[in-house]
């Protein structure tokens, strides 16, 4: 299949918003929709809407406030914040002030900070609160050419008096102070950029070294948002929820900017401890979430119903077979006949909207999951439920777009086809290679980097391998460098294995371990939550998480569903032993990626003793 082409779904063009930089249609977009709500975020338990016209003037505010502070067109600025709607005022100023914006994870260390803010030379960093504020204070003196600091929760600072420090609200007063005095400059910076002129930056997760700093321009962002498949379009009546890291390109792409394009609104998580109960306030029309969300949505009704009645289990188990055989004709393209969609009107209507009430996704249009491999079984238990859940894939280097299932055009375990914004195709080597004005200019400071991933002719080698059938769905094997050659010479996908794995309810995340060995492992991260359930359940005693993981009953329970998947696969590809990471790991810790995946490297090389005691 090397070397074949798709070049995009050919979709009808919508009417998109004018204006060229991401600045300019942010403008068009407050004029066109003024008293329409943009935003909504819970401040004192009560949620707080925020019109267009006043995201606007906030926005305009913080613009004229950098202005005012000496930030030039073309300067760059950090935000280190979780995901909130200071962070959208905050990335939409810098755009509209003629800035570069650029955002950094707020799990990272003050190292890390100091290396992202030197290495994009910013000028102004926004940080969420005095936590934050700390990293950047500590590492300020290396930090060239920095002016202000300003923060957007001033709690526990009334007493600081650092004069490179200031709150959100005095910076955006002295904007108003300029905008009232000289209203024409703010005009004047949003119009100053041009469409191929850098926009953002998103830096890698550096599990191979220091990070990359992926460089957009307002021609990428533009491109991504005007050709986004209409089959997941957005519209100006849609809910969102906002609660991956907004220096991701998924929530940047997907969450901010196509709500720019199509006027949806933008509901802010509380923190990102509060997801599964911000959903059910919510109750999105439009989801995004990543592989570990809905596997964590599903385990919670996994666990919920071995609590239930066996009549409630019994009627769960027909309603949802039903929902199966519905959900493989739909995705087959077939229609249930009116004997089985009767069926199906009775299963929803007891049961099978009780579920997703109970998740919170009842009114969701459509569901998309990216950023990581997903188990296909897991999608299919969704649209079972009545959630059309596509799985889409995209990177930072392609402005988050690629490949996309949609309504009528979707194939379990496959990444779907090209979309409309780029063309796709396999190297030789099996290799995806991307090509459209969605592929970045590159990376920051390292134009020897760029080299190695965008060839001559501009495509980009995305470094995952995978396979193309003849209606060009695509489907990935697993990432280049992840591949498993075995002592043997056996080609082993881990991300197969460790899926199947992620679908039990009690198993988190895992990595699979062989390459060069006899035969493979497994290192595994259990759900505390769940497993701490069934301990409790089956009165097993332990003191804390490691006490827990070593019980024998947890070990045995682990073994079980490790069996399970071993059936699936053939014997050299089986998994041998396991042993499971005795330690809560949360987004803070360094084996886990801001979208809260084990990072395969470092896990190799952190847990060694662990990984040689299972081969000894």
């Amino acid at each position: 299949m090397s070397g074949q082409l798709t070049t995009g779904l050919s979709l009808d063009r919508r009417e998109v918003l004018p204006g060229e930089t991401i600045a300019e249609k942010f403008w068009h977009a407050v004029k066109l929709r003024g008293p329409s709500v943009a935003l909504r975020q819970k401040n004192f338990g009560i949620w707080e809407e925020v019109t267009w016209a006043q995201l606007g003037d906030q926005v305009r505010d913080i613009s004229m406030g950098l202005i005012a502070e000496g930030f030039a067109v073309g300067d760059t600025a950090s935000i280190l914040s979780n995901t909130r709607r200071e962070w959208t005022y905050a990335d939409y100023g810098i755009l509209c002030a003629g800035g570069i914006s650029s955002g950094i994870y707020p799990t990272d260390a003050s190292s890390q900070v100091e290396y992202l803010c030197a290495d994009s030379r910013s000028t102004f960093v926004f940080v969420e609160d005095d936590e934050q504020l700390d990293k950047v204070l500590q590492v300020r003196g290396a930090i060239p050419g920095l002016k202000r600091v300003i923060v957007f929760d001033m709690d526990g600072l009334s007493k600081l008096d650092d004069p490179m420090v200031m709150s959100l609200e005095a910076l955006q007063k002295r904007g108003a102070e300029l905008f009232a005095r000289e209203p024409g400059v703010y005009e004047q910076r949003v119009h100053s950029r041009q469409l191929d002129d850098l926009a953002i930056l998103v830096y890698t997760s550096g599990t191979t070294g220091k990070p990359k700093g992926a460089m957009i321009s307002h021609r990428n962002i533009r491109w991504q948002m005007e050709n986004a498949p209409h089959g997941i379009g957005q519209r100006s009546d849609d809910d969102k929820m906002a609660f991956l890291p907004l220096c991701h390109i998924a929530e940047r792409m997907f969450g901010q900017f196509l709500a720019l394009e199509s006027g949806a609104r933008i509901n802010y998580v509380e923190n990102p401890e509060t997801i599964a109960e911000n959903v059910r306030e919510i109750a999105p029309t439009v989801l995004l979430a990543v592989p570990r969300v809905w596997e964590k949505f599903y385990s919670g009704v996994s666990i919920r119903l071995k609590d239930a009645t066996a009549l409630q289990q019994s009627a769960y188990k027909l309603a949802l077979g039903i929902g199966f055989k519905v959900a493989d004709l739909k995705l087959a393209g077939r229609s249930p006949g009116a004997l089985l969609g009767l069926a199906h009107g009775l299963a929803r209507w007891l049961v099978l909207n009780n579920v997703r009430r109970m998740i919170g996704v009842h009114r969701v249009r459509f569901a998309v999951t990216g950023a990581a491999p997903i188990a296909p079984e897991l999608i299919r238990w969704y649209h079972a439920l009545g959630v059309d859940l596509y799985e889409l894939w995209g990177m930072t280097e392609t402005t988050g777009g690629g490949t996309t299932n949609l309504p009528g055009a979707c194939k379990l375990g496959s990444i779907g086809q090209a979309t409309p914004a780029c063309a796709v195709k396999l190297a030789e080597d099996g290799e995806i290679l991307v090509k459209g004005a969605n592929v970045f200019m590159g990376y920051l400071n390292q134009p020897e980097k760029t080299r190695e991933v965008i060839n001559e002719e501009g495509w980009l080698h995305t470094g995952d391998v995978g396979t193309m059938d003849d209606q060009g769905f695509f489907k990935i094997v697993d990432r280049k460098k992840d591949i498993i050659i075995t002592a043997g010479g056996k080609n082993i996908t881990p991300s197969e294995l460790e899926n199947e794995l992620k679908f039990s309810p009690f198993i988190t995340d895992a990595v699979v371990i062989g390459d060069k060995r006899a035969y493979l492992t497994c290192l595994i991260m259990i759900d505390h939550e769940n497993v701490e359930k069934y301990a409790q359940d089956k009165s097993v005693p332990f003191s804390n998480f490691a006490s827990l993981c070593r019980a024998p009953e947890v070990q045995e329970l682990v073994q079980a569903e490790l069996d399970r998947v071993n059936t699936k696969f053939a014997r050299v590809e089986q998994i041998k032993r396991f042993a499971l990471i005795e330690q809560k790991l949360t987004a803070e810790d360094e084996e886990l990626t801001p979208t809260m995946k084990l990072k395969r490297k470092l896990v190799n090389d952190k847990y060694k003793d662990l990984i040689d005691g299972m081969y000894r």
